[in-house]
């Protein structure tokens, strides 16, 4: 049972997180789970987020039709059937790792999106990833399937997901397409995992987790206004720099208790 105190931090936390969406279009589970990490373990951050993320993407499935539908599943059947394989491994894998190793881990992947999501400076190797990593054939997609749902599974980032789809050149509908069906379709499963796998604590983290969806859809709603009234340059740094301390932040705890 989480006091009423930390539930009242955790909305906020989420209402943070989703104010960040909605300005920034991206960053609403790294955003959250980051901090909900700072006063609760990081499994049971993860867990609590896994309903406001599928909330919050609910909207995309909206502007598909059948027609498009169809058209990425012929197309992407092996990138989001492997990420729900290893998003399952993730979820199972949460319920083992410990929480010395989960939190520097996640301060890890935090500042690995900073790095992946700043505009100013070209990443050393960054070209040749995308060269020989980002490749279209089957295979391909397969394994940054696998390698993307056990990262989401454990940690809620999929930064992975959206560089993947980035590195593409899709158009509009289908990367909205594509997304939609991984980040809502896993999520999805997510919560059935969970629950099975106990992670839900007898159905109290689940009540909380759909009661969090609720500030969570009020942020980006709030942060839809604030994305023209702000320039986006201005938004994205500000963004970046909070994941920035809450990364190292995190990392430095972790190690700290290794």
């Amino acid at each position: 049972m989480l006091s009423t105190a930390t539930l009242v931090l955790a909305g906020f936390v989420v209402l943070f997180g989703g104010l960040v969406k909605g300005t920034v279009g991206f960053g609403y589970a790294i955003a959250s789970t980051a901090l909900l990490a700072v006063f609760l373990s990081p499994s049971t951050a993860v867990v609590l987020l896994i309903v406001p993320m599928l909330v919050a993407n609910v909207s995309l499935v909206r502007e598909l039709d059948r027609a498009e539908v169809a058209r990425c599943l012929e197309r992407f059947w092996p990138y989001v059937l492997s990420a729900m394989v290893g998003t399952a491994v993730g979820m199972v894998l949460l319920e083992f790792v410990r929480t010395a190793l989960l939190t520097p881990a996640l301060g890890a992947f935090t500042l690995a999106y900073v790095a992946v999501k700043q505009p100013w400076l070209v990443l050393p190797g960054e070209a040749a990833v995308a060269r020989y990593c980002f490749r279209r054939g089957t295979a391909v997609k397969v394994a940054l399937g696998l390698v993307s749902g056990v990262i989401f599974g454990l940690s809620n980032v999929a930064v992975q997901v959206v560089a993947y789809l980035d590195s593409l050149d899709l158009d509009r509908s289908t990367f909205v397409g594509v997304l939609a069906m991984i980040l809502v379709g896993v999520s999805g499963l997510r919560v059935g995992l969970a629950w099975t796998l106990g992670l839900y604590d007898g159905g109290n983290l689940l009540l909380y987790s759909v009661g969090l969806s609720v500030p969570g859809l009020v942020g980006v709603t709030l942060g839809g206004r604030l994305r023209h009234v702000t320039s986006e340059r201005t938004q994205l740094a500000a963004v970046l720099l909070l994941l920035s301390v809450i990364g190292v932040r995190l990392l430095a705890a972790g190690l700290g208790v290794l």
